[in-house]
């Protein structure tokens, strides 16, 4: 549970008097925690499903700011990315890498946010936030397949007025200096109406260096580029002087929340609520051993300008005795995402001879016909996107009256999300180039570098290149010369190019009831009929992937979709998917004492399938289809004991056993330029045990709590490969581990993952435990504190060779220390988060394909040493 005071849901008024006995109880024994994970409040204890609650005290303690600190003590969650808005959370090793659906439903209050790299919501004047292990598909639908998460905020109140603002100045051990600015207040405007704002600023020094490469790549070899060709007078040197910095990785936000409570007539609360936030995010969030500790080397800027709004309306009422819930929000999400792509240039430099046309584009030219000459420009490339993500939902629930045998909530679910995606792999100046060499043209014998070609090159028996004087390309130009006029970019500078807009209806009718067998034994059931589908249209690829469907390149900068690749086969080019079906669950819950209860728990949940739009094979210089990829389930187990003993004893477990079918996972496939698509790799199981328990003796309150978790393969995981006779990309219908794909270049390995090969991402253990002592000094209420993390390792990618790559995390153990007094309306507090500055490593990723930049990974870890005071009001 890890509360150290109660956190109490927002509840009818009758419950206010239960709320304040619970607070004074807590003052000697251990508060009773509320929660709304079954969309009623009711006490943690009697929730018959495995979950936790950090309140806003704990929440202040460890200092939590965003998704990967709260992350790091919910011991059944791991996350995966590069940093803020750029990081999605995972339940129980339930890991996908693949499909369009997150596997984590994410909620502020009633409303979703699920999705991938979801925003790193501010956690500032919340009431707490609720991690719920295992499917939650029945109440909360497709994104929730193997956990949810909920971030609950603090409500008006009609009969006070509250303000309050904290201050906080704070520095990483050996970066730079931060800190933070929030507030509240709530303000009863009527009998009847009350208001309450949040806001904040807050500023991150960075703790990462981006160091001068001095010449050299990670490995100490040299950083200058051949440029895909075996000619000494083409190559090109990194140096990153020019960005070097230290402490580089910052974060600036700022946002707030404003919400009205009406009351207009007695039973019915109406609660308009907008949240908004910025946050901008410079620099990569791990770092490469291979450079140094904290250190990495990036060539081109790396920032994530992250901005969003949520609105919603909550109506909350009774006809007669029936309970009327109606939620209704809307999101509004835009990102804009510069990324360092230069290891993406060093792979292709990489690949030897015949990569030219990848790597040497010209401007600055003096001259014209055949006598221009064109000066080679910075080939390296970089990563710009703009997404936009707009999301509206709507959900309606019907409680039975309280009088009844039994109880039964019903309702029905409506979403709509468009997403718009503009995303550029470039090249600086490709837009405007005057040339690019031709393939071949760099060791072609006596061909001119930046000259304009006159012939094209063809390739002998053996494999050398020659000028074909039977190909004129250009009449004006020079007959040793090896660059085509034109440009390789496909729109604006981008040589690769996606520009989709993504369109998805999930619609859904669901029940969850309760019926009490005996007054001490209770059996729950659920189901949730859903229907989902999904659009996209758009285009994904190279210059020649849009010849391939009859369009000029470079595509005009001020349209969008004037060239559309998604689905060649449908006459509007849109990729389609549908599909609908059921999840369900049954609990059955024994309270054999008032504060001791024991539960078994079945529950289903589901991740829809999707399209895969077609991938462009260069070999066969076309492009293939690629067969839509199945919905994932997963079937859950699990039982449970919750006590209490005493009211200064809490302990809760769990032991679960998960079946996850047909899980979604992305793959590069061989020859296809790096483009990927998502394939369903085969099953899986998991099986686990969580725990959390809280002692209170006298002014001492210890404590803990921990996962451990063993999820493996279930069979072989076959990989996915071009079939040349079909013309098709899909999975393996049998595969030899040991063998490889016949005709693939690069080989690829028939068996990606081999029966029981652990699942990624997902430590074996995660736990966290804490010791605080409570006393008073005179007039002043005091605490000191120390709590440690520790988890050990764990592996990086399903596909076995990926995994290699990466290498696997290490396990560590972290400390924190905290103290603080208080007096009347103030208090100070003083924090030490990983006092012995460990590199606790959390995960380790590549921006761009593994087997292309492995050797630029980042490893993600754990803040460094970060110390600071916190200085508070409240009135």
């Amino acid at each position: 549970m890890i509360l150290s005071a109660p956190a109490l849901a927002q509840a009818p008024a009758a419950d206010a008097a239960a709320a304040d006995a619970a607070a004074a109880e807590a003052e000697q024994g251990l508060g009773e925690i509320v929660v709304t994970a079954t969309r009623s409040a009711q006490s943690i204890q009697k929730v018959p499903i495995s979950m936790q609650a950090l309140g806003a005290e704990k929440l202040q303690e460890r200092q939590v700011k965003g998704l990967s600190d709260f992350a790091a003590l919910l011991p059944s969650v791991s996350f995966e990315g590069i940093g803020p808005g750029r990081n999605t959370a995972f339940f129980r090793g339930i890991v996908p890498a693949g499909g369009a659906y997150a596997s984590v439903g994410y909620y502020l209050d009633d409303m979703p946010i699920t999705g991938t790299e979801v925003p790193d919501i501010h956690a500032y004047d919340l009431e707490r936030v609720e991690a719920l292990s295992g499917p939650q598909g029945t109440l909360y639908g497709a994104g929730s397949l193997a956990g949810t998460i909920r971030l609950i905020t603090n409500k008006p109140k009609l009969d006070k007025f509250e303000f309050g603002y904290d201050v906080e100045a704070n520095k990483y051990g050996k970066g730079d200096f931060g800190g933070q600015l929030e507030s509240y207040i709530n303000v009863p405007l009527a009998p009847t109406l009350a208001m309450r704002a949040m806001g904040y600023y807050r500023r991150d020094g960075g703790y990462i260096d981006n160091t001068p490469n001095n010449g050299t790549f990670n490995d100490g070899s040299s950083s200058t580029l051949t440029l895909g060709d075996n000619n000494p007078n083409t190559s090109y040197t990194l140096d990153n002087s020019d960005i070097a910095k230290d402490d580089y990785n910052t974060i600036r936000e700022f946002g707030g929340r404003f919400q009205l409570l009406w009351q207009p007539t007695e039973g019915w609360d109406i609660t308009p609520e907008i949240t908004a936030q910025k946050q901008v995010a410079r620099g990569y969030f791990g770092y490469d051993p291979r450079v140094g500790d904290l250190e990495v080397h990036d060539y081109d800027q790396t920032k994530n300008d992250d901005r969003w709004y949520q609105a919603a309306l909550s109506i909350h009422g009774h006809i007669g005795d029936w309970d009327i819930v109606s939620a209704t929000g809307y999101f509004k999400r835009r990102t804009r995402t510069l990324n360092d792509y230069t290891y993406y240039t060093v792979t292709y430099d990489g690949f030897g001879p015949g990569y030219e046309s990848y790597l040497q584009f010209f401007d600055n030219c003096t001259g014209s016909g055949a006598s221009q000459q064109c000066q080679m420009i910075n080939p390296t490339q970089y990563y710009h996107a703009d997404t936009h993500r707009n999301k509206f939902t709507q959900e309606l629930r019907i409680s039975t009256p309280k009088d009844w045998p039994f109880d039964v909530t019903v309702g029905g679910f409506y979403q709509r999300q468009k997403n718009e995606l503009n995303t550029s792999y470039a090249i600086r100046g490709l837009d405007t180039i005057t040339g690019y060499t031709a393939t071949g043209g760099g060791d072609v014998a006596g061909g001119l570098i930046g000259v304009p070609a006159m012939y094209g090159i063809a390739y002998d028996e053996d494999g050398n290149p020659y000028f074909d004087t039977s190909d004129v390309i250009n009449a004006n130009g020079n007959p040793l010369g090896t660059m085509i006029l034109g440009t390789q970019a496909v729109k604006g500078d981008a040589f690769y190019y996606v520009e989709q807009d993504q369109l998805y209806h999930d619609k859904a009718i669901f029940a969850e009831g309760h019926y009490n067998i005996t007054p001490t034994l209770k059996l729950t059931g659920g189901i949730r009929y859903f229907w989902t589908d999904y659009k996209v249209r758009g285009f994904a690829g190279v210059a020649g992937s849009a010849a391939g469907v009859g369009c000029t390149t470079p595509l005009p900068d001020d349209e969008r979709l004037t060239c559309v690749n998604t689905n060649p086969n449908a006459a509007d080019g849109t990729g389609r998917y549908k599909e609908d079906g059921e999840t369900h669950k049954v609990a059955l819950d024994w309270q054999f004492q008032p504060d001791k209860m024991v539960y078994f728990n079945y529950s289903t949940g589901f991740r829809p399938g999707g399209f895969n739009r077609p991938l462009r094979i260069r070999s066969l210089g076309k492009i293939v289809n690629v067969a839509p990829f199945k919905s994932e389930t997963l079937t859950n187990f699990e039982v449970g004991v919750k006590t209490t003993w005493n009211n200064i004893f809490r302990f809760n477990a769990a032991v679960y056993y998960e079946k996850w079918n047909n899980i979604q996972y992305g793959v590069v496939v061989s020859g296809a330029q790096g483009a990927g698509m998502t394939g369903n790799a085969g099953k899986a199981e998991v099986k686990g045990i969580e725990y959390d328990a809280d002692l209170r003796l006298g002014k001492v309150t210890i404590s803990t709590s921990g996962a451990f978790n063993d999820a493996k393969l279930k069979g072989d995981f076959c990989n996915f490969a071009l079939n040349t006779e079909t013309e098709s990309i899909a999975q393996l219908s049998s595969c030899t581990l040991g063998e490889f794909v016949e005709g693939s270049s690069p080989p690829t390995p028939q068996v990606a993952a081999a029966n029981g090969t652990r699942l990624p991402r997902q430590p074996r253990f995660k736990g966290t435990t804490s010791i605080r002592y409570d006393t008073d000094l005179g007039d002043y209420a005091a605490y000191i504190q120390g709590a440690a993390l520790y988890q050990t390792g764990a592996t990086q990618d399903l596909n076995v060779e990926s995994n290699e790559l990466l290498g696997n995390t290490k396990g560590f153990v972290s400390f924190d220390f905290s103290g603080g007094i208080k007096k009347d309306n103030w208090s100070v507090t003083l924090f030490l988060q990983n006092a012995f500055d460990k590199r606790g490593q959390l995960t380790r990723n590549t921006f761009c394909s593994i087997d292309f930049c492995a050797n630029s990974s980042r490893t993600f870890t754990i803040k460094p040493q970060f110390f600071g005071i916190r200085f508070g009001q409240k009135f």
